[in-house]
C-alpha cells in the first residue's frame, strides 16, 4: 500500500506538471486567437459573470491592479471584444461588458475544445466528479489567496 508521504511525493511533480500545462495550454489558446493570454482569460471570466462589470470588478477577477486591469479593458475594448458604457443606476461608474461578436468568436473556440474536456470525465462516477469539484474551487481559492500574497510582497 503507498503511504501517504509516498503519494505526497509522488503529487508535487505532477501538480507541477498540471499547472505549466494549463499556462501552456492558455497560451496555446491565446495565440490561436490572437490574444495575450491574461485577456483571454480576463474574457473567460467576464462569460461567467452576471452581466456588466467594471474595472475595479475584473481587477478583482484577475488580481490584478486597477492600473493594469484598466490597461486591460483598453486593449480589449480597442481589439472590439469588449465596450464601455454607463451604469444607468449610477453615472459616475463605467461597466464593461463583453460584446456579442467575441462570445460568438470565444465561444466557437471552447465548444471545440469542450468536448474533448467533457470526454476526459466520462469515466468518472459521481463520487469522483463531486472530488474534482471540490479541489478546484479549493485550487481556484488558493490561487486568490496566493495571488494576494504575492501582490502584498516583493515576490519572495
Amino acid at each position: 500500500m503507498t503511504t501517504r508521504d509516498e503519494l505526497m511525493a509522488r503529487l508535487w511533480p505532477v501538480s507541477r506538471r498540471y499547472l505549466a500545462s494549463y499556462v501552456l495550454f492558455n497560451q496555446a489558446v491565446a495565440d490561436h486567437l490572437g490574444m495575450h493570454p491574461t485577456d483571454v482569460q480576463c474574457l473567460n471570466l467576464l462569460t461567467l459573470e452576471d452581466g456588466p462589470v467594471t474595472t475595479g470588478r475584473i481587477a478583482e477577477l484577475t488580481g490584478l491592479t486597477s492600473g493594469s486591469a484598466t490597461r486591460l479593458v483598453d486593449r480589449l475594448e480597442k481589439a472590439g471584444l469588449v465596450a464601455r458604457r454607463r451604469d444607468e443606476a449610477d453615472r459616475r461608474r463605467v461597466l464593461v461588458a463583453v460584446r456579442p461578436e467575441a462570445l460568438e468568436r470565444f465561444g466557437e473556440v471552447w465548444r471545440t475544445l469542450g468536448a474533448d474536456w467533457a470526454a476526459t470525465f466520462t469515466e468518472d462516477s459521481e463520487d469522483e466528479l463531486a472530488f474534482l469539484l471540490r479541489h478546484m474551487n479549493r485550487t481556484v481559492e488558493l490561487s486568490h489567496r496566493q495571488i494576494a500574497r504575492l501582490a502584498g510582497s516583493d515576490g519572495r
